[in-house]
């Protein structure tokens, strides 16, 4: 999305406990993450100043970053504290949040066990992740080239910045095609994500998702999964294969930037927003508003 720089943005970011002037938040050209892809992410938001699932996510931080080998050295406690602080800081409450973690410059190669671990927390306002007009319409979907990879080659659980390479490029492939996002498959060919979000099937009235053992089980598909159940839907996670695509109702993805989102479209195969995916969508912006206390 264009919009103004993010390098050139006003405000503080948190950096390894402190709060450090946004322009002055910066690594090394010669640090590991960079290098080497040993750096993990979660993407969170706000709305009307909480952070939905806070605690979710930072568990699910503190995991990617164990799976990578490195201890992320605050506790769970000081992480989310850390989140609320940067968000009353940057005086926002509809954000995203980027708490990210990463091993520094200390030693230059595959190996780096001596590297410091840095963890930055930064908040900033953030639109619809797709055009708001075309999304109630439903997106557009291109199949993308590139597979999930199979989990004993890589660490397809960790929320780790080196495995959205493939991510960056089947979207800007499908964007260049004139789609929104991308489909990928995993290794053994079965349907698997977007480059940035879970994918749902409607058929007569019965939700299909995709097992989640190649790739990130999200928080949101989660809660989504969660409140279809709520409703009294039927939810069936398993193999879904590409042929099968034709014979969907109603198809639509789950993230925390693009929420519940209607596919009209994949690749040629064409859906409706029907009424589950409504139901969805309206359910799920109802969880995500801040609870009011009883009086």
């Amino acid at each position: 999305m264009a919009g103004e720089p993010f390098d050139k943005r006003s405000g503080f970011i948190w950096y390894d406990g402190a709060m450090v002037p946004w322009s002055d938040a910066k690594v090394h050209v010669l640090t590991h993450g960079l290098h080497y892809g040993s750096c993990v992410f979660e993407g969170e938001r706000a709305y009307g100043g909480e952070i939905f699932k806070l605690e979710q996510h930072t568990a699910r931080l503190k995991e990617s970053a164990r799976l990578l080998e490195f201890e992320i050295p605050f506790s769970e406690a000081e992480i989310n504290a850390a989140c609320r602080e940067i968000l009353k800081v940057q005086k926002l409450t509809d954000a995203y949040l980027r708490p990210v973690a990463w091993r520094g410059s200390e030693m230059m190669g595959v190996s780096a066990q001596a590297n410091t671990i840095h963890l930055a927390i930064a908040a900033w306002e953030w639109p619809s992740y797709f055009d708001p007009a075309q999304r109630l319409k439903g997106i557009r979907i291109d199949m993308a080239k590139y597979r999930r990879p199979d989990p004993m080659t890589a660490p397809s659980t960790s929320k780790a910045a080196g495995l959205y390479m493939i991510c960056t490029i089947s979207k800007h492939a499908a964007e260049r095609a004139g789609f929104a996002d991308a489909l990928m498959l995993d290794w053994r060919g079965r349907v698997a994500e977007c480059t940035g979000a879970n994918v749902f099937f409607v058929k007569d009235g019965v939700i299909h998702t995709p097992d989640a053992d190649a790739f990130l089980n999200g928080i949101t598909r989660q809660t989504v999964i969660e409140l279809a159940k709520r409703r009294g839907y039927q939810v069936i996670e398993r193999a879904i294969m590409p042929e099968e695509l034709e014979s969907f109702d109603e198809c639509f993805i789950t993230g925390t930037a693009a929420e519940v989102t209607p596919v009209s479209e994949i690749a040629g195969r064409h859906y409706q927003p029907g009424p589950v995916t409504r139901t969805l969508m309206e359910d799920y912006m109802a969880e995500v508003q801040p609870k009011k206390q009883a009086a």
